[in-house]
Parts: structure tokens; C-alpha cells; sequence
């Protein structure tokens, strides 16, 4: 039994979605300012790093599929803070409020204790998106979310096609 399931850490799971709100009117603070200037790299930096908070949070409870969820925004983010082309930062940043509005409502379904996936969901609109986005980010890779195998070869943080994979996106 994860804690999502155990009626004794209702108290730690309902601080886990308060906080959650919280960090999401500050990812949508990112990005309205990046709506407004697409060029503020550093605001996706902050988006970044703001969900990757969420992230550990919801691993911590065993909300798995809100932090696999929270990783691929982190990597959206990541990944998007090395593109200059302000038309597809706009059409990033539009993925981005979807992801934002997707996680709410996961956040909402555990609140409720209502399932806690993204079953419920429908995501396929988003999905596609998703698959769009991901093309255009293969060649993108991020030094900082990288690490070395071995010590040879370099990865990627993970890639968005095994993210999306793992939520059957």
C-alpha cells in the first residue's frame, strides 16, 4: 500500500496537493511571462525546476504517474530553454499550460480519492502534441539533465517518446 492508499497519511497526502496548488500558480506565473516574452529562457529554467519540486513530492507519496508526468514537463521545459525560434516557444509554452491544467486535475483526483492516473483523463489531444514536440526536440540535448553511463556514453535525462510510453501516452 503506497501512501495514496493508507487512510493513517491523509494528512501527508492532502499536504502534498496543497503544496502542489501552490507550486502551480508558480509554474503559471512562468508562463504568462513567457507568454508575454517567449525569449525568457530563464523562465523555463524556472519551470523546470519548480515541477521537478512537485516531482520529488509526488514520488515521495507514490503518486508515480504525477511524477512521470512532472518529469516530462521538466524536460519540455529543460529542452525548450535551448530553442530560439519564438514560434515554437509559443506553441511550447501553449503545451505547457495544458500540462499545467492535466496536472491539476490529476492533483484534484487525489485529493478526492477519486483514481489517480491519467485513465480518467482524456489526454489524446495532448498526446499528439506530445509526439509533434518530441520531433522537434531529438536533437536537443541539455548538458544539465544529462549524465554519463559508464562514464563513455552520454544520455539524455530521458527521452520525451519514453516518458509519454510510460504513461501510455
Amino acid at each position: 500500500m503506497n501512501l495514496l492508499d493508507d487512510p493513517s497519511m491523509k494528512e501527508i497526502v492532502d499536504d502534498f496537493c496543497n503544496e502542489s496548488f501552490a507550486l502551480f500558480e508558480e509554474l503559471e506565473d512562468c508562463l504568462e511571462k513567457l507568454e508575454d516574452d517567449p525569449t525568457l529562457s530563464e523562465e523555463l529554467e524556472k519551470f523546470g525546476q519548480v515541477i521537478d519540486r512537485i516531482m520529488g513530492a509526488a514520488r515521495s507519496v507514490g503518486a508515480e504517474d504525477v511524477a512521470t508526468f512532472c518529469e516530462l514537463g521538466k524536460t519540455i521545459g529543460y529542452k525548450s530553454s535551448q530553442i530560439k525560434d519564438a514560434a515554437l516557444l509559443e506553441v511550447v509554452i501553449a503545451i505547457l499550460f495544458d500540462a499545467v491544467e492535466i496536472l491539476k486535475k490529476m492533483i484534484s483526483k487525489i485529493q478526492t480519492k477519486e483514481d489517480h492516473g491519467l485513465k480518467t483523463i482524456n489526454t489524446d489531444a495532448f498526446a499528439t502534441r506530445l509526439r509533434w514536440l518530441a520531433d522537434k526536440f531529438k536533437n536537443i540535448e541539455r548538458s544539465s539533465v544529462a549524465y554519463k553511463d559508464d562514464g563513455e556514453k552520454v544520455l539524455d535525462q530521458s527521452s520525451i517518446d519514453d516518458l509519454m510510453s510510460s504513461l501510455g501516452l
